[in-house]
């Protein structure tokens, strides 16, 4: 079983709640808000996705790279190089 399906449901809330300030930035550009708060908004939104990210990649370096009673060594070097690779687009 994936890690992530273990965490379901706490993942969806952390989506659902960022697809809420997400259109929190929708409504204040429509609404024509002043910089200052559609920024706070987007930078709120930013936040919790970064943190999102943040949960999942560790989740997957925990159950993934140093687990090595659930994952054979060549799979585990194939994880960290995935994990490598996601960083790496993450960063930029």
């Amino acid at each position: 079983m994936s890690h992530t399906i273990r965490e379901k449901a706490k993942l969806l809330a952390r989506v659902h709640r960022i697809a809420g300030q997400v259109q929190a930035v929708v409504r204040a550009l429509e609404a024509e808000a002043e910089c200052g708060e559609v920024l706070q908004r987007i930078a709120a939104a930013r936040g919790a996705m970064n943190g999102l990210m943040s949960e999942v990649l560790e989740d997957h370096v925990r159950a993934h790279v140093l687990s090595p009673r659930s994952v054979k060594a060549a799979d585990r070097e194939r994880f960290a190089d995935d994990l490598t690779h996601l960083v790496r687009r993450y960063l930029k």
